[in-house]
């Protein structure tokens, strides 16, 4: 299976770079991972937090179900509190959201 894929470092951290890991991007993929992406409504260039996980298709379709889940399904938290936590989760680990 020949396909291209875009390596580049999720994020830098006191100017280390993280991990670099290949990302397939929807025009690049074939077989399950082309299927995942068109089940999931993906882009051409997809999110880092979906990028990353391209390499196991099954592994992303269930990341991409869970959080579907914890943000849009009924709920205690309203959904402004769901993405309030997530903003500042992502702030304490120096992500971009």
């Amino acid at each position: 299976m020949s396909r291209e894929v875009r390596q580049e470092p999720y994020r830098e951290s006191a100017g280390d770079p993280a991990a670099w890991v290949p990302v397939v991007d929807r025009p690049e993929a074939e077989g399950a991972l082309a299927d995942v992406y068109a089940r999931i409504g993906a882009p051409d260039e997809v999110a880092h937090i979906i990028g990353v996980q391209s390499l196991h298709p099954k592994a992303l379709e269930a990341h991409v179900r869970l959080y579907r889940t914890i943000m849009f399904e009924r709920s205690p938290l309203s959904r402004a509190q769901r993405e309030s936590i997530a903003v500042v989760v992502s702030a304490i680990n120096d992500c971009f959201y």
